[in-house]
């Protein structure tokens, strides 16, 4: 079974670093550590992670932290590529459907934990497919960020209305989409900045 409390060296082989680099963490004060009555350091493991998170460290953790599955809609292969590169970045495992009758069918192939689902799409928009799946028993619990360039008050209206989770208008920052999803699947904030997407 793994191991929630850690030592130095422990610490610093589930970071790949080595123990001078873990030393110097410590004792910056940024990452916790505690003293045993008989004198020795110890880390616990929560503790580890949410600093390598908390300073963008994802790679480090690769083999350790949980990889979220997100499904990401859009009609734009160019946005498709971008978000998969970006959120490949934050550890998260990806998918992609271009429209609302695939993203149905990948939903319950991929089965994601989060659906990124661009608002305007042909034939089946972002309103429908969100209605699709929240009515459905099999899908309700997936949660949706909707992605739209029409911010508008009737737009985010009817957005929440047809049971989205969250959503944010184009075009989005990368920490400003991270912080969101972060907060959707109870993961901390991250960190970079760019422009993903251009208003359509």
């Amino acid at each position: 079974m793994a191991k929630d409390i850690l030592t130095i060296p422990e610490a610093a082989s589930f970071c790949a670093v080595d123990r001078v680099t873990m030393w110097r963490w410590a004792k910056s004060g940024n990452l916790k550590i505690s003293v045993t009555p008989g004198g020795h350091h110890r880390i616990l493991k929560e503790d580890m992670e949410s600093f390598l998170i908390d300073n963008g460290m994802y790679p480090l953790a690769t083999k350790n932290y949980p990889r979220n599955r997100i499904l990401i809609v859009d009609d734009d292969p160019m946005i498709q590529e971008t978000f998969n590169r970006t959120l490949s970045f934050y550890k998260y495992e990806t998918e992609t459907a271009g429209d609302g009758f695939e993203a149905g069918i990948k939903t319950v192939q991929f089965k994601p934990d989060l659906i990124i689902l661009d608002l305007i799409m042909p034939e089946m928009d972002g309103f429908e497919v969100c209605r699709y799946l929240k009515k459905d028993p099999t899908t309700s619990g997936v949660k949706i960020l909707i992605l739209t360039g029409y911010d508008t008050e009737e737009n985010r209206k009817k957005i929440m209305e047809a049971g989205a989770d969250d959503f944010l208008p184009k075009p989005v920052e990368v920490d400003m989409l991270i912080q969101h999803i972060e907060v959707l699947l109870g993961r901390k904030k991250g960190q970079a900045k760019k422009v993903l997407t251009q208003r359509r």
